[in-house]
């Protein structure tokens, strides 16, 4: 591997012209597809397997052109303090909306509030609802635009008007401000740790390139694939974290080899050979987490997974290709590292750098940073016991938007579970009386706990099949509305001479959670397993990924813990924007699980390697850690810093959903890189000695040999340096 590397890094810098206008031209490829591609349509959201899914599906059979998962509207007024929604001029207003609102496009129907009792008894606030024929994300921004106009226009005349309901539902943004935010402190540590600005620039440069690529070539596949913008947000969410740190242990390398007296085309290639080698397999593991979300068997899931990954291949692709030919360009400009140092101590001897002297403490006391570490996240990852899972709706947006508004004025009028009513499917093709079947679940759920409202049952034109509409008397993201669930789905269906189904997006939500909580295990095991063969052959070694990989759950845990105490109890929700606590948003744990491992394992990698590299070359155990530390230690906290910044970035967000996200993300790298892989990664190393590299003989004989570290280049370090060689100006 390293010497494939070496010979590809010095191909590179030689050929510099060459690559850089093959990447050139494929970012033009890619984002010419992306603004020729035709415009992405109605994206599905699909949960295969589930009750509420067999629900829609059925609908759509038996009514069809109902749009059974079409998106929905839902405009809430209020008359004026001592007026009444019954009074004619407001009565007037309301139906000049109806009319309105039936006449835009990719509308199925709109529901009069007089006619179909939607009015408070305290007669002060109404709702009418709008149904759509295309699902939320696939609603064209005209229609959006109509709804919002509407209930603009019926504000005028002194009413309050607010819009709920999924067909205003944001599309996740990128962190704004935030975001900016972080990529500026991302320039600023890098110019710290390369010690010049055009060192700096190349892993920024690089790694917008790459997400450039990525993120058009998903928006010119969108149509065809039906991906949706979240894809491409979570694609250059890791694309850019990764893009970066890849190519600054590229840079840095280079640096550290320039340093140890080499021409720049040999320490190309040797840093190419050896830290490229840790980029190869650093870029594996979180492969391997981001497409292994396809074991949950959620199509959005598995298309999120399968493009950001995707992109983080394009990120190990440039930093292997690319950077090489940049460092070329930019010749004398990037100077060795600690030059300047060098020249200012050269009469004093060197002092040991800030990670030497870390790891020299850790050293000495093993078991006390050890027990430390695991204690301290330990405390942190105690909320998780108290974990409550779901999906985000119109209650947790921030007080200051409409659908917020909206869903307080519906709970203030009708009760909380307006916010989540509940569509019963009774199948009845198989039933003696369909009927007398839809009254039996009526009356059964009628005396069930928690309900507020039972329609009467609606039938198809076959009259083979009915729905039910439920009002819960809690909100939609309740445990008792869950509970309610449950109930009706146990106790009543069992009941019926029919096959009863519960569905509607509180129920879907339900079902969702459910099926990504029973996935956890697996896919855990799944990912874990596979990426502890994977550092098995990296390392040559048991304990090492074993320790690596209870590191990582132990930091996971840790951040789930903070992510509960935040989001779900309130702690510095002031800080940190929170306006509504409530349950963890039921992709929460899967999504960190996956993200949080292929990122932790790059700091295991990236660090450890440089421990194997020197224990391999002859250093004792204690003093590999040492040597690991100084020439990796300042290039990971800055990768880790640089990690966060970006994923921060994320949390000025106002989607609660991507606030959330970017917390979970930046306070679990927070806890890998500088608990684990800097404290009880070292520690245990320390306690193990040379049992860490222990590995069976036969295993040692059964594994390919990878050569991480560069020992082949080592072999080769007396071949004459100018075979093969252009000569260059440089």
């Amino acid at each position: 591997m390293a010497t494939f590397l070496y010979k590809l890094g010095r191909l590179a810098f030689r050929r510099r012209h060459f690559v850089a206008l093959m990447w050139v031209a494929l970012l033009t490829l890619a984002g010419v597809g992306a603004v020729s591609a035709p415009a992405a349509g109605s994206t599905s959201f699909s949960i295969p397997g589930t009750e509420a899914q067999k629900a829609f599906d059925l609908l759509e059979q038996r009514f069809p052109g109902a749009s059974a998962d079409g998106a929905t509207g839902r405009m809430v007024f209020k008359a004026p303090e001592g007026e009444k929604m019954t009074d004619a001029a407001h009565k007037a207003t309301v139906a000049k909306t109806v009319k309105k609102l039936g006449d835009g496009s990719e509308v199925v129907s709109v529901t009069d509030p007089f006619t179909t009792n939607a009015v408070s008894k305290d007669g002060t606030v109404a709702y009418l609802s709008v149904k759509y024929d295309a699902p939320a994300v696939g609603l064209k921004d005209a229609t959006r635009d109509a709804l919002e106009t509407a209930a603009d226009d019926a504000r005028a005349t002194g009413l309050t008007v607010d819009v709920g309901g999924d067909a205003l539902q944001a599309q996740p943004d990128a962190g704004g401000v935030g975001e900016a935010i972080g990529l500026a402190i991302a320039a600023v540590v890098l110019v710290i740790t390369l010690g010049s600005m055009i060192a700096a620039g190349l892993p920024l440069l690089t790694a917008i390139i790459g997400v450039a690529i990525g993120v058009s070539t998903i928006a010119a596949l969108a149509k065809a694939l039906d991906l949706g913008s979240t894809t491409s947000t979570l694609a250059g969410m890791i694309g850019l974290a990764v893009g970066i740190d890849y190519a600054l242990f590229i840079v840095s390398r280079y640096r550290a080899e320039l340093a140890e007296g080499r021409d720049r085309e040999e320490a190309v290639g040797r840093a190419t050979g050896t830290a490229g080698s840790a980029v190869v397999f650093a870029g594996l593991t979180v492969v391997i987490a981001l497409a292994g979300l396809s074991v949950v068997n959620v199509p959005m899931l598995t298309k999120m997974g399968l493009a950001a990954a995707g992109t983080v291949v394009i990120a190990v692709l440039i930093a292997l290709t690319m950077i090489p030919a940049l460092l070329g360009y930019a010749g004398r400009k990037i100077r060795p590292a600690g030059e300047k140092r060098r020249k200012t101590t050269a009469t004093a001897p060197a002092k040991p750098n800030l990670g030497t002297r870390w790891a020299s403490f850790v050293i000495r006391r093993p078991a006390a940073v050890l027990l430390l570490g695991v204690v301290g996240l330990g405390t942190v990852a105690l909320p998780v016991s108290q974990l409550e899972l779901g999906l985000p709706d119109d209650g947790s947006q921030p007080t200051s938007t409409t659908q917020r508004r909206a869903y307080d004025l519906l709970s203030e009028g009708f009760g909380p579970g307006f916010n989540g009513p509940l569509m019963i499917v009774v199948d009845a093709k198989n039933s003696d009386d369909p009927k007398a079947a839809a009254a039996t679940v009526t009356d059964g759920i009628k005396g069930l706990k928690d309900v507020v409202t039972v329609t009467p049952a609606t039938f198809n034109k076959a009259g083979d099949t009915a729905t039910i509409t439920v009002v819960p008397d809690s909100k939609p993201s309740s445990a008792r509305t869950e509970d309610l669930v449950h109930a009706i789905r146990d106790d009543v269906a069992s009941k019926a001479d029919a096959d009863v189904l519960v569905t509607g997006t509180t129920a879907l939500n339900i079902d969702f959670s459910q099926k990504l909580s029973d996935a956890l295990i697996p896919y855990l095991a799944l990912v874990v397993g596979l990426a502890f063969l994977l550092l098995i052959v990296v390392f040559r070694s048991i304990l090492v990924p074993l320790k690596a990989a209870l590191g990582f759950l132990l930091s996971v845990l840790a951040a789930l813990g903070a992510v509960v105490a935040v989001f779900q109890w309130g702690w510095l929700g002031g800080v940190l924007g929170v306006e509504e606590t409530g349950p963890i948003m039921s992709m929460m744990p899967i999504f960190m699980v996956g993200v949080v491992f292929g990122l932790a394992m790059d700091y295991e990698v990236f660090l450890v390697t440089r421990m194997r590299e020197a224990y391999v070359h002859g250093e004792s155990p204690s003093q590999a850690i040492v040597t690991g530390f100084k020439h990796s230690a300042r290039v990971v906290v800055a990768a880790a810093v640089i990690m966060m910044a970006v994923f921060g970035g994320f949390i000025s967000s106002g989607e609660s959903m991507i606030k959330m996200i970017g917390f979970g993300l930046a306070i679990a790298v927070l806890f890998d890189a500088f608990v684990v892989r800097m404290a009880i990664v070292p520690a245990v190393l320390a306690l193990l000695g040379h049992r860490a590299w222990w590995l069976p003989k036969w295993l040692d004989r059964a594994l390919p040999k990878v050569d991480v570290e560069g020992e082949g280049l080592r072999m080769e370090k007396d071949a004459d340096p100018d075979d093969d060689r252009e000569l260059i100006r440089v």
